[in-house]
Formats: structure tokens, sequence, C-alpha cells
């Protein structure tokens, strides 16, 4: 092969290098298999399984070495035989040894696989016994189901990190800091104390202002909580029990962290501060792509790369290290080049010396990075691909795969179970085997190498992880592989300028604050396929959320590939589904109206169906839209503004600050021209006012309040603001209380007792309809409304917006004196709050309302007048 190859080392070309090595993935797949499974079984269980193997492979290994000492006995002696026989007698028993000695060999090898096999699976089975036995010794699961309270000292072996708020009912979740920790002492309330090592994680429900100092603590610090000891939720976690910390103050640090995390935490804090100056999508990804810092990523943005399919790139992942590598010592991925290229040989670094310098690369990455499940598989990958360089051996880059899996479940079993480890496994595993055979298919049909080659990677990867991602989000992305095809050029350059950034920090930060200004553009680029990209109307399909779902979607994209093949034999035919596919992601307005019937002609209100949260649209002219509340999540409501044609929009108003009326603010905001925002009143809660003080002042976009007796026009579109009432105006001190004098009397309407009652109540009209918005009023305001000055004129309404998702909290004289022929819903399906509640549904209809709700309807519009009244539903 060298030979024919004229080179010390052999071919560049993987096609000259001979069939693939397969013999070590049957030991990592079994000792992968055994670890998942053997995990959390009873240790007697790890014991029989250990032993069986062990004495069957033994055996097997034993009975090789005998067979082949007398195969190597008989051979001797047939040598010496067939000197005294004639040539033609030989030749023929020469044959028949040859065919004996063939299935000879053969039955060796399949016993020496078979023998491999059983070994590694003892191996694994030990190891999966070992960690799972950690997880029961010591006092700390038996004080857990006490629920018991403890003073414990914890190592930190992760960086701590902040809960993303979800929104959910009236709120966000509150953030909650997560650490992971090994318990290294322990102190009960009778003063017991105990030493220990079992890892926990440790929840702290901390404070805004005290989070700062819990999240700058490094890997290894040594922490001091009092905290109550619970169960782990679920099974299958590498975690023994939850410390739960209520109303945590600063830390209490008993032991620092080490050097090498203390050099890694300047080093990551280096990037941060070089990286400050960015703008906001650069400053949250850049960490994320080198450091796997993800802590400035926004929530919208993160939901954007998981629609997209780009989550590999918003944290470090193996991808990360295999660029730096290619880099230092060339490409060690798809074309398997020969090892001298690179920078290290420009910079004159001998063969061995570059091994030992990647490896001191692998260490240094895996440190600062930390040692997530691909960057140890990367890490892994690439540190025997050294070995090869140090031996002057050439790498084969699937046993290496093979191997790399098989150390890591061994050294760390709980790696078989993780999402993430798999999916990293798997995309590794289709680069360096169906990558190549696609790219060749697509060079045959005349497509550009270098795009054959990009296509063919980002098919391969999709292919293979889309039916475990499908398991995990209930979804399937039909933008991921265009979507990653346009980030990854960009990749590269990102990552490399971010490396040099966080390198060059320590020695001069304006070097670092350049090379990251550099990095900031492709990180931008990055940013913005995946937004784009998720905004689609078409960019997912729902899709079951189980192991049978991944099965039907495998089936599927074999299907997929297969006909594909036919297909790129008729050129034609391959622009017509790429054509059909741009529509179905696309989804232009224009054409989905006339397909869909959505949004009918003449449409005056249309209620986006965001889930639990409400999001309302008003016409005010061709492309034109007052939006009402934004719903809990951008990805939605900026779906239905899409749909409904909406590319300018003079006035967002939101009723009140809780997150399911709040959180979609981003996506209402993208890629529109919007004139202004108001508020409520009432500034509460406070995180989610600063969210969209923020949002607003990022985008440019004034932020007003809205108070009863406002009135505005655009248009046919007009409305009145009913509620809340104005502040009451600053009064000084009051005069001291006399004993035995009346209490002093109080005037005018009651002010708003919670960010509910604050919401922004509005009479809107819109070419003689007439709709009653009431955002989340409660029964109170509600009652305090109808006799206020604003609300005395109310009268019977064509169309309610049903107030709080239809809860059972109603006035039903309200209800009553407005008379709604439309009562629509706004509610979340299967939520968990019991919306709409049947006594509410039984007042409107008893009203004569026709009731119609986004959970079993979808999206409502609402056009025509008077007795021509209709609402349409796209459904859901």
């Amino acid at each position: 092969m060298h030979a024919a190859a004229r080179s010390r080392l052999g071919a560049a070309h993987p096609r000259q290098e001979g069939p693939a090595d397969l013999r070590l993935l049957p030991p990592a797949l079994t000792a992968w298999g055994t670890a998942a499974v053997l995990l959390d079984a009873p240790p007697g269980w790890a014991v029989g399984i250990v032993t069986v193997c062990l004495v069957a492979g033994c055996a097997l290994l034993s009975s090789r070495w005998g067979r082949s000492s007398r195969s190597s006995r008989s051979s001797r002696l047939g040598r010496s035989s067939r000197l005294g026989r004639s040539s033609r007698s030989a030749r023929v028993s020469g044959a028949g040894r040859t065919g004996r000695a063939g299935r000879m060999r053969q039955g060796s090898r399949l016993r020496a696989t078979v023998a491999a096999v059983l070994l590694c699976a003892a191996a694994a089975a030990a190891s999966a016994g070992l960690h799972g036995a950690d997880l029961r010794r010591g006092p700390v699961p038996d004080l857990a189901r006490q629920y018991a309270r403890v003073t414990a000292d914890v190592q930190l072996t992760a960086d701590p990190r902040l809960t993303r708020p979800r929104a959910g009912g009236d709120g966000a979740a509150p953030a909650a800091v997560l650490a992971e920790a090994e318990v290294r002492r322990l102190e009960e309330r009778d003063g017991t104390v105990i030493a220990t090592r079992t890892p926990v994680l440790v929840i702290l429900d901390v404070s805004p202002r005290r989070r700062a100092a819990w999240l700058a603590l490094l890997p290894s610090t040594r922490v001091r909580v009092f905290a109550r000891v619970v169960p782990a939720s679920g099974g299958g976690e590498r975690i023994a029990a939850v410390l739960r910390v209520r109303g945590a103050g600063p830390p209490d640090v008993v032991g620092g962290p080490s050097r090498t995390q203390r050099f890694a935490g300047r080093l990551r804090g280096g990037l941060r501060e070089a990286t400050d100056g960015l703008d906001a999508d650069a400053r949250a990804l850049l960490p994320g792509f080198v450091v796997g810092d993800t802590s400035r990523v926004p929530a919208e943005l993160d939901e954007a790369f998981r629609a997209t399919d780009l989550t590999h790139l918003l944290a470090v992942s193996g991808a990360n290290f295999t660029i730096l590598l290619a880099l230092f010592i060339g490409p060690p991925g798809l074309a398997q080049r020969a090892e001298r290229s690179g920078l290290a040989p420009r910079l004159g670094i001998p063969l061995r010396a570059t091994a030992l310098a990647g490896g001191a690369l692998t260490l240094g990455f895996v440190i600062v990075c930390r040692p997530d499940p691909s960057v140890l598989r990367a890490a892994a990958c690439g540190s025997i691909a050294l070995l090869a360089l140090a031996t002057g051996r050439r790498r084969s880059l699937i046993p290496a795969l093979a191997t790399a899996v098989l150390l890591l479940v061994l050294y760390d079993p709980w790696l078989a179970r993780s999402y993430g480890f798999l999916l990293s496994v798997l995309a590794t595993g289709a680069l360096l085997t169906l990558a190549p055979r696609w790219s060749a298919v697509l060079r045959g049909r005349r497509v550009p190498p270098r795009l054959a080659e990009a296509l063919a990677a980002a098919g391969a990867a999709q292919a293979v992880c889309a039916p475990v991602v499908a398991v995990l989000s209930a979804r399937v992305s039909l933008v991921a592989v265009p979507c990653n095809l346009l980030a990854e050029f960009a990749v590269a350059p990102a990552t490399v300028l971010g490396f040099a950034a966080l390198v060059a920090a320590p020695l001069g930060m304006p070097v670092a604050e350049a090379f990251a200004w550099c990095a900031s553009w492709p990180a931008g680029w990055i940013a913005g396929v995946a937004r784009t990209g998720a905004a689609l109307p078409g960019a997912g399909v729902d899709w079951p959320g189980s192991w049978t779902g991944a099965l039907l979607l495998a089936l599927a994209t074999a299907v997929t590939v297969a006909v594909g093949r036919r297909v790129l034999r008729h050129p034609w035919v391959c622009g017509a589904c790429l054509t059909a596919f741009l529509l179905v992601v696309v989804q232009p307005p224009s054409l989905t109206r006339v397909v869909t019937g959505w949004p009918p002609p003449g449409w005056r209100f249309a209620m986006c169906d965001v889930g639990q949260g409400d999001a309302t649209v008003l016409a005010a002219g061709e492309g034109t839209g007052v939006v009402v509340d934004a719903g809990p999540d951008p990805v939605l409501v900026d779906r239905c503004l899409t749909a409904l044609g909406i590319t300018r929009i003079p006035l967002v108003l939101l009723t009140h600050f809780h997150a399911d009326h709040v959180a979609g603010l981003p996506g209402v905001l993208r890629g529109r021209a919007v004139g202004a925002i108001e508020t409520t009143t009432f500034e509460e809660p406070v995180d989610q006012v600063g969210f969209v003080r923020r949002e607003a002042a990022a985008r440019r976009v004034p932020v007003s309040r809205a108070v009863a007796g406002e009135e505005r026009r655009t248009g046919d579109l007009a409305w009145r603001v009913l509620w809340p009432p104005p502040p009451p105006p600053p009064e000084s001190a009051p005069a001291p209380y006399t004993p035995g004098a009346p209490l002093p009397r109080t005037t005018g309407t009651p002010a708003p007792e919670g960010p509910n009652d604050a919401s922004v109540a509005m009479l809107v009209r819109s070419a003689g309809v007439t709709l009653l918005m009431l955002g989340d009023l409660e029964p109170p305001a509600q009652r305090a409304l109808l006799r206020s000055p604003a609300g005395a004129g109310l009268a019977a309404v064509d169309v309610l917006k049903v107030a709080h998702h239809g809860s059972a909290y109603q006035d039903r004289d309200l209800i009553r004196v407005v008379s709604p022929r439309l009562a629509l819903v706004p509610v979340g399906a299967e939520n968990t709050y019991g919306h709409p509640a049947p006594s509410t549904l039984m007042a409107l209809r008893a009203a004569g309302a026709t009731v119609l709700r986004t959970d079993v309807d979808g999206a409502i519009a609402v056009s025509g007048a008077g007795e021509e009244l209709r609402a349409e539903v796209r459904g859901t």
C-alpha cells in the first residue's frame, strides 16, 4: 500500500487505505450497553455478570492459545511429511491443509472477538457496579429519605449555572443557581460530623444581587451550606440526593479552588472581559463557542438554536477541538491526510514533539472547557491520533472513535446514559462512514467538491442524530441541514479567533479585544442564521417524543435517502422537490392564504395560539397591526405575526408584566418596524420589568405607560384605555391619628393589589366591530372597572377577550353587562391550571356568547361586522 503510494506515510486519500477496521466496534458497543443497564442494578447482578464474562472470556482465550499451539505443531509435522511424497499428492494435500488452516484462522479470530466482547462487558459491569454503589454508599441517601436538614461542606465539580426562567401561569419560575458537587463533610443537627464523598446536586434559591458571587465560584472550591437533603427526582441520575438551600446568603467558602482551576478561571474571565464591548449576540455566543460559557445567552437565542438544531455550536463541542487540532497537526477528519501538515511542520516542530505539544493542547482544552461528554470524546479521539503520531503509525479514525468510546465508558460509565455523549458519537460516526460515500455520490452528479462535502456532512449528521433529538424535543427541524450549511463556514473563524482572544487576554487585553472583535462577525452571522431559520413558519414539525417515534423517523429517513439516490439522476425532479421544500418551510403569506385560507380576507382581530399565554393582533392596515401582549414564547408569536403578514407595528401594548404576556417580546420585535411599547403603571414582577426595558433599549423602542381615559386611533382602528386608573399623586405625610377620632375616609378608585388587577383593559373599535380586552383582571378589578368613570358606559360588545385565560375568577355582572356575541379564550393545551374553568364557560354561554379557545381551535381571526360577524380558526 505504502509502496504504491510512493510515500513513507502512505497515501493521503482514504480510499487507498483499505477497508475500515471495525474489530473494536463490538467490544465498544457491548461495554456501552452493559454500563447503561447496570448502573442502577443490584450489586449481585454486577458481580454475577463480571464473573460469568470473565470465566467465559478466559476460557475462549485459553482454547484459542491451545489450538494455536497444536496448529503450529501439525504444521511442522506436515512440512516433514511432504518431503517423501510425490509433487502431485503434495499439491493436493497442501491445498486441503490451506483450506483447513484458513478455516482455523477464521475460527480463531471469531473466538478472539467473542473473548474481547466478554472481557469488555466484564470491565464495564465492574465499573458500572462501582459507580452505582457510590450513590448508595454513606449517610446521604438515608438523610435524603428523611428530608433531614444538615450543614454540609461540598466541593464543586462543575461551574455553577443559573436556570432559565420558564414562563408559566402568572409569571416565570424563579431562577435558581444549580451546582454539581460532592459532599465531603456532613454535620447533622445533633452535632454528629461525618466524612463522606457523595455526588449531589445543590439548588440554591438566591436573591438576584447575590447570584453573581455564587456563579463566580470555580470547580474544586469547597463551600459550606445549610440545606435540606431530598431524594433526587426520577432515577438513573449520577447524583445521590439534592441539597436545597433556601434564602442563601453569600457563599461561605471553606476551601479555595486548585491552581489549575484558578488558571482556567482567569482565562475564562479574560475572554468574558474581552467580549464585553461587543454587540449582544457576539458577547453571548463567543464564550460559548470557546469555553462552553453560555451564561450570557438569552432564552430566545437559545430557543432559536434548538429550533434549528445548532445547539452543538451554542456550547463548546468536539468540533472546537477538531478545528484546533487540524490547525496544529493537520486535518484529522474526513480527508485523512498525511500527518505532516498544519502549523507544526511549518514551525519546524519534530514529529514526536508535535505529539507532545498536541497532548498538552488536549489537556488544556479539557481543563479550560470542562470535561463535558463531547469534549471528553473529542479529547480521547485526538489523544489516540497523537499516540499514532508519536509511534510513527498511521491513524484510523473509526477504530479511534471505538477506542475513545470504550475507554470513556469504562472511566465514567454515566456517559453511557448521556444523550449528549450519544449525539456526539453518532454525529462523529456519521461523518466518518456515511459522509464520504454521500459526498462521492454528489460529486458523481456534478456537485462541486466543497459543496458536496458540506452537504454530505450536514445531511449525514442530521440523519443519524434526528431520531434522538426527536425523543428529547418531540419535534423535527426541517431547516437543520440548510442552517448548518450556512453556519458551517463561520464556525472555524469564530472558534480560532475566539481561542486567540482567550490566549491573548492574560498577555494584553487590547490584543484580545481585537481578536474578539474579529470573531464577532462570524458569531453574529451564526446568530442571524439561527434566528432566521427558527422564525420560518415551517421550520419544524411536531413528532412523537418517544423511542417509537425515533424508530419511525429513522425509517422515514432511510426511505428518503433511498428515494433521494434515484431522484438525483433527474435534475428537473430535484428542482421540483427543492421548490416544494422551500414553499413548505417559508410558507409565503400570499401563497399560504390561497392554500389554507389563513388569514381570512378582511380580518379585524386575530388571537395567536401561543400556548398558555396571551397575544392578540389588531389589524391597522396592509401589513400593519397593533400587538396586545406577546405571549410566553418568542418563536410562536413570531410565526403567528409572519403568518398574518405583519411587518409594521405602530404599538406593542403589554397589559401587565407576567411572563406569559411579555416573555415573547423578542419575537414581536424581531425583523419588524416597531413604533413604541406601552405598559401598565404597576411595575411588578421586577425581573420581567427589567427584561422588557432591556429588550426595548436594545432596539431603541420608546416605552410609555397606559392609563385609563387614553384614546388612540390609527386608520379604521381606534381604542380607549379603561383600566388601570392613574396612580394617585404623592401626598404629604398624614397627620398623627388621635385616639377616639374617626378613621380617615378614602375616595376614588382603589389602587390595584397586584399585577393581574393592574392589567390594561381596553375597548377596541374597528369598522363597526367592538372588542373588549380585559387582560388578566380578577373579580375585584372587574367590579371596580364597572363602577369607574372609564367603564361606566360599558354596554354590549361584539367580541370579548376573556380575562385570565378563562379562570374561574370572573365577575358575572360584567359578563351580563357586556353580553358578547363571541368570547375568545387564550389558553394552552393540557395546562395544569384547569383553564378555562367550566363555570366560566357556562356563564359565557348563558350570556349568549359563542366560545372559541386556542387550545382546541388554534389561532382565531375575527372578520365581518353586524350580522356577518364571523370567526375563523386555523386549527391546532
